[in-house]
């Protein structure tokens, strides 16, 4: 499946249930795809500027959206209605997530700050300070318990969510870190930096487990497969590529974007891969024949 959108795709994710999908764009819009036919089934107008980051609730019911237009927007899926704007971040809001249980979300921003929010009345819960340069990415573990954050000052921090407290600095990439992910069940983080390489972390002692090469440019976004035992990455070099988390064994290369890949997720049963590219396309992938299943239009410039 392919996509063609008319318009640079910064964003991409799945709902739990694999029925949908999200995207964001240069076009400041969001669009919510049916999985199976390719179609738009609603377009989220609101945000001023370019989309950056989107992601589904665990339950599927709200969309959060983070924009250059320094703000959060939180979506009804069956509606497109705004729950909540949450302002407060100084800059452009780079990335964003929902915790488990829905009742918080998560943001980055290029204002060097981490913040965590309540859903339901759209109030600041904690501002996390530390990172000496542009927050990229941000992710809730599944328990809620911690957050990671990676930063264009080359480093990851894992903060606890409960004492907004930071646990460990993950040092190692020699560039602008520009995704985080955490595994289901917390026990492996994985980070995408300039410096073209995946690395796979241990969460709880933030040692280094394994190095991912084999991207040419750098590398923009990263995840796990919900069985935590494959990762997939994306990359300028307009590929999109599925490694063994164990044992750092390239699984698979997909090839058919013509411009970068800026994102990159699975589907939860682990048998799709969604991208989004500069080339103005969404692509589905088969995750096991690596075959691309589908293309998707819709957004416009």
């Amino acid at each position: 499946m392919t996509l063609r959108l008319e318009t640079e795709v910064n964003a991409v994710a799945y709902s739990q249930d694999g029925r949908l999908f999200v995207s964001g764009s240069w076009d400041k819009l969001v669009r919510v795809w049916d999985t199976s036919t390719g179609e738009v089934l609603n377009v989220l107008k609101g945000h001023t500027h370019w989309v950056t980051s989107v992601a589904f609730s665990s339950d599927g019911r709200w969309i959060v959206s983070g924009s250059a237009d320094k703000s959060v927007r939180i979506w009804e899926v069956s509606t497109g209605d705004v729950l909540n704007v949450l302002e407060g971040h100084t800059k452009e809001v780079s990335s964003v997530g929902f915790s488990s249980d829905t009742r918080r979300v998560v943001s980055g921003s290029s204002d060097d700050l981490v913040r965590v929010w309540d859903v339901s009345t759209g109030t600041v819960l904690s501002v996390l300070e530390g990172h000496t340069a542009k927050v990229t990415s941000v992710a809730f573990s599944n328990d809620g318990r911690h957050i990671v954050s990676g930063s264009a000052d080359e480093s990851i921090r894992v903060w606890d969510a409960t004492r907004d407290e930071v646990l460990n600095i993950l040092e190692g990439h020699t560039a602008k870190v520009t995704s985080v992910a955490y595994s289901n069940d917390g026990r492996r983080i994985a980070s995408g930096s300039y410096d073209k390489s995946v690395r796979v972390w241990d969460a709880l002692s933030g040692s280094l487990l394994n190095v991912l090469e084999g991207h040419t440019h750098l590398v923009t976004s990263v995840a796990f497969s919900s069985d935590g035992r494959r990762i997939v990455s994306g990359s300028y070099d307009q590929s999109v590529r599925m490694w063994d988390t164990l044992t750092g064994e390239p699984l698979n290369v997909l090839e058919g974007h013509s411009d970068w890949v800026m994102s990159v997720a699975f589907s939860s049963d682990g048998n799709r891969i969604v991208s989004g590219s500069y080339d103005q396309s969404v692509r589905a992938w088969g995750a096991s024949t690596g075959e691309s299943v589908n293309v998707l239009e819709g957004h416009t410039d």
